[in-house]
């Protein structure tokens, strides 16, 4: 499953305000760009990204993010979380109504590329089962009409089972992306399928001090490495 994924920044003075304390204060913007670029290395890595678009709150406070083979463009008016992601979706959407596109957290600095790569095969596995039971029953009572895909968007919860760390919308599906507390609920009532493959590092996203230690037990990746002056424990 090749995919488009959209990816929202705030400045990074602003960003991750849960994550205070975690170092510095004049640090912690530093951490934030370190953690979204382990995050974009990770997912360029992967062979089934197309496009990724960041929807960032200050595209100039972000340019460096370019360096890693990504498209940069600003937020919407609306300056809220799936303000961005709608608008990303429209941006990409509008190059081609075919994609798959997906939502993604810029704060997974322990995130390997495999993790992702198991997500999408997962996504693409269950919409095929779907569309093959959906296309057995249309066989077995054409009077009822085609029914409803319900495998045509699918998300990973984290690792807490109450947020999201990724979306993912079927080409001509709307992504209707309800991040946000309790966002995992709300993205299945919503009709999205939760994923089951263990995925820790794509779970794995950073919000708190407390978040930040168990992705250095994972692993991060070279530059939230580099920032915490630590090793890297992921593939240069």
């Amino acid at each position: 499953m090749d995919v488009d994924l959209i990816v929202p920044m705030k400045h990074p003075r602003d960003g991750k305000s849960r994550l205070r304390g975690a170092v510095e204060a004049d640090r912690h913007p530093g951490l934030v760009l370190a953690l979204a670029k382990d995050t974009l290395a990770a997912v360029t890595a992967s062979a089934e990204v197309r496009r990724v678009l960041l929807v960032a709150a200050d595209p100039r406070a972000v340019a460096e993010l370019g360096e890693l083979g990504v498209e940069i463009v600003e937020e919407p008016a609306e300056k809220t979380l799936n303000a961005a992601f709608r608008h990303g979706e429209a941006l990409l959407r509008a190059d081609d109504p075919d994609a798959v596109v997906g939502a993604l957290q810029a704060d997974l600095p322990a995130l390997r590329a495999g993790d992702l790569t198991t997500a999408l095969a997962e996504a693409e596995a269950l919409a095929a089962a779907a569309a093959a039971a959906q296309s057995a029953a249309a066989a077995q009572s054409p009077a009822a009409g085609p029914a409803h895909n319900a495998a045509r968007r699918a998300f990973v919860a984290d690792r807490q089972g109450t947020g999201t760390t990724l979306l993912l919308a079927a080409p001509g599906e709307p992504l209707d992306p309800r991040f946000g507390p309790a966002s995992a609920r709300l993205h299945a009532a919503s009709g999205a399928i939760a994923l089951s493959a263990p995925l820790p590092t794509l779970r794995s996203d950073v919000d708190t001090p407390d978040d930040l230690a168990h992705v250095r037990a994972l692993g991060v990746g070279k530059h939230t490495a580099a920032f915490l002056r630590e090793p890297c424990a992921l593939p240069h």
